[in-house]
């Protein structure tokens, strides 16, 4: 629809997650009438993130050291794994304030339709992390949607041979949704009311 590297930047930014092609139009028009150095300083930031921010070498967090600051903190409970899809998880079950355990960033779920089949997600580092008896309980809190549910059985048969006791967060989230776009108080119960499935 426009001219060369104004319909580029349009078409980039329609790759976003969440942004469609009147999003990335109003972005792309936006950033246009921005001044010149808050634009420099925008795609700085993009390029410094890209290039400072990797993966946290206990849970798979994102950070910019060598451990997340949640495994840094001595104050955390190693004893209870909380296992979540996304980074993204971790900050929705953190503004919780309901959760003092460490978190495994397994970085993504199991869907066959994409693709992804358990060897493609940090499960073995998961059960690595499990060698050495420290941690007593493993809370599974996958997205509550059919990849979520496929990813959270495969890992309940997993973890049965280590005796631990496994749940999994309680209902009150809504099917087919995802946790970064649960509220605290409907977080904070689910983590309440989870159930032992193993």
């Amino acid at each position: 629809m426009y001219d060369g590297v104004i319909q580029d930047l349009i078409d980039e930014l329609g790759q976003l997650p969440g942004i469609g092609p009147k999003s990335a139009q109003r972005i792309a028009f936006h950033l246009l009438d921005a001044d010149p150095e808050d634009v420099r300083r925008f795609a700085a930031t993009l390029v410094e993130v890209k290039s400072k921010v990797h993966f946290c070498s206990i849970c798979g967090n994102v950070t910019v050291d060598t451990e997340c600051r949640i495994c840094a903190d001595p104050r955390r409970d190693l004893s209870v794994l909380c296992v979540v899809e996304e980074s993204k998880d971790v900050v929705a079950i953190e503004r919780t304030r309901e959760f003092r355990g460490r978190y495994h960033v397994l970085g993504g779920a199991i869907s066959p339709i994409a693709g992804v089949g358990p060897d493609q997600l940090r499960i073995k580092e998961l059960l690595q992390r499990l060698q050495d008896g420290v941690v007593t309980e493993v809370i599974i809190a996958t997205d509550p949607n059919l990849e979520g549910e496929a990813t959270a059985t495969y890992l309940i048969r997993m973890l049965s041979p280590y005796g631990l006791r496994v749940s999994k967060l309680a209902s009150g989230l809504p099917v087919g949704g995802d946790l970064e776009y649960a509220d605290e108080l409907t977080l904070g119960r689910a983590f309440e009311g989870r159930t032992t499935i193993g």
